[in-house]
């Protein structure tokens, strides 16, 4: 199934959104105003079916007040690797009640889930500004993303969920931002091939939203399959290197 936010491409372009009190234009400063942005648009699309990742587990155990230990918190969203996408530490699942609720957090996989007959879609926002040059904004954890591909194929479940990202590309107008270009993409719609994963920056995914690669053709489970090749090839000539770079130069003063 597929949740429909290609609208978000044209909706977006030519809004505003105020710039941030502190002046800050980068980052998170710069971003959420946007993601909260994108989120009304949304929302409006997929009524009573649109949260922030923290407002989804709130309600969740909201509705479900019997259920108090971690492990049946755990076991509310019983698709694991969607579990394992969504829920937050087991720290924080135990100390969760009605008067100590989730709030947002920078390291949520999503910024926004829309549920559509049980179907997920993760939403993250990710934002350009147009007078800067810099290089492609980190994503997702790559060992996160191994993880929820380990655990699609060891359950055989690949209809659950599916992760997108919207990207939006600014600049300065007035005491305002503006939306330039909007686009909308799909991360089992990319070769996991052409995926960069910056191993020296906490082994982030990196790129821009709006160059990502759609032309992958596979099933989910075959991305799933795909994308830890990618990874373990990858991991294996890192870990080559950093035997080779960190330990072979120093083992013969162990002897």
């Amino acid at each position: 199934m597929n949740i429909n936010i290609k609208f978000l491409e044209k909706t977006l372009v030519g809004t505003t959104v105020p710039a941030p009190v502190s002046g800050t234009l980068s980052g998170h400063a710069a971003g959420e105003p946007f993601d909260k942005h994108a989120y009304r648009f949304i929302k409006e699309h997929y009524v009573g079916k649109t949260f922030r990742q923290y407002e989804f587990l709130n309600k969740m155990y909201s509705d479900n007040p019997k259920v108090v230990s971690v492990s049946d918190r755990l076991g509310l969203i019983k698709i694991r690797a969607l579990a394992f996408l969504l829920n937050r530490g087991k720290d924080a699942i135990e100390e969760w009640s009605a008067s100590n609720l989730f709030v947002e957090k920078q390291n949520d996989t999503a910024d926004i889930v829309v549920i559509e007959k049980d179907f997920f879609n993760l939403i993250d926002v990710k934002t350009y500004n147009v007078a800067r040059n810099g290089q492609p904004p980190n994503i997702i954890s790559a060992y996160k993303v191994a993880k929820m591909c380990a655990l699609m194929l060891d359950t055989g479940n690949f209809s659950s969920h599916d992760i997108s990202y919207v990207g939006i590309t600014w600049e300065i107008d007035g005491e305002n931002l503006k939306c330039t270009r909007a686009s909308a993409k799909q991360l089992f719609k990319t070769d996991p091939a052409k995926l960069y994963i910056n191993w020296a920056a906490a082994m982030q995914i990196q790129f821009h939203v709006e160059a990502l690669d759609q032309s992958y053709g596979g099933t989910v489970e075959q991305w799933c399959k795909d994308y830890l090749r990618t990874f373990v090839t990858q991991a294996k000539g890192r870990a080559k290197i950093m035997l080779l770079r960190f330990v072979k130069p120093f083992e013969k003063f162990l002897k």
